[in-house]
């Protein structure tokens, strides 16, 4: 299906109306691109939130039930979406089920639950990336993966036939055992994370890889861990030790690195990877 129509919704934090404007320039300078359509919830204000949870909820469904857009696009994260995202799942009609979802980071309540119900999403750059340095080039990739989901745009490691899923590593955790947790069998895994410490991130590892559902995955990749938060004593050990160690103890492949994460390198992949 060739996306014409794309709608932008804020599930979690404000978006800044200056990136909007310019990510839509960018979009149209594009031959025969997709059309965006930023809905006006995306630049309300409710202290951390882009509008109370009603707002964010009701702006979703717009986009979502609507059958005139081909593809919803998740503007940022922060945090909020898994405030939402157990009455959106429930209110979704037959042309939600058709559309295409993007985002990343906190989207991943949103991302995991809806792929929970057979929708089609995929982990990847959001407008708010625009302000990252090099973003443009991260707005492109999505641009680029939405008008014609361009093989370029997709992580490198995906191959054809074989199940994949990326999230953040908390974001994960987090949503495990509640309502929005999808069968994760089989699926190799891609796990990435910001603003961290080490620390953490070992205690996270504990509990993804001691999660039932995460010990059915094919392996586990490691893409970027950026932003560590320092720590003293010294943790003395890297996120790549940490991650190997929590999947050799639950004997979990590890599979080497992905190329994701919070930076404009990100790339795109789709729930359930690639066709064969």
């Amino acid at each position: 299906m060739r996306i014409k129509l794309v709608g932008v919704v804020a599930p979690a934090a404000r978006l800044d109306p200056v990136i909007a404007d310019r990510v839509r320039l960018q979009a149209g300078d594009m031959d025969d691109g997709p059309h965006l359509l930023v809905h006006p919830q995306c630049h309300l204000s409710d202290g951390h939130f882009a509008g109370d949870d009603e707002a964010r909820e009701r702006a979703f469904l717009d986009v979502a039930n609507d059958p005139h857009f081909d593809a919803l696009w998740i503007a940022r994260g922060g945090y909020g979406s898994c405030r939402i995202a157990e009455r959106v799942l429930s209110q979704l009609n037959n042309y939600a089920r058709e559309k295409v979802y993007l985002g990343y980071s906190d989207a991943g309540f949103l991302l995991a639950g809806l792929y929970a119900k057979g929708c089609r999403v995929a982990h990847g750059p959001m407008m708010a990336d625009l302000a990252r340095p090099g973003g443009e080039a991260a707005i492109q990739r999505a641009l680029d993966w939405l008008n014609t989901a361009d093989a370029a745009t997709l992580e490198p490691s995906l191959r054809p036939g074989v199940p994949a899923v990326a999230f953040n590593m908390v974001v994960l955790s987090h949503l495990l055992g509640t309502s929005l947790e999808p069968d994760l069998s089989d699926h190799v895994l891609m796990l990435e994370e910001v603003s961290e410490y080490l620390y953490a991130i070992d205690r996270t590892m504990f509990h993804l890889t001691a999660h039932p559902a995460i010990q059915r995955v094919a392996g586990i990749r490691l893409g970027r861990v950026s932003d560590i938060l320092p720590n003293d004593p010294d943790f003395a050990r890297s996120e790549e030790d940490i991650v190997q160690d929590w999947c050799a103890r639950a004997k979990i492949p590890y599979l080497g690195r992905a190329d994701i994460g919070h930076d404009a390198d990100n790339k795109i992949v789709p729930f359930g990877g690639i066709p064969g």
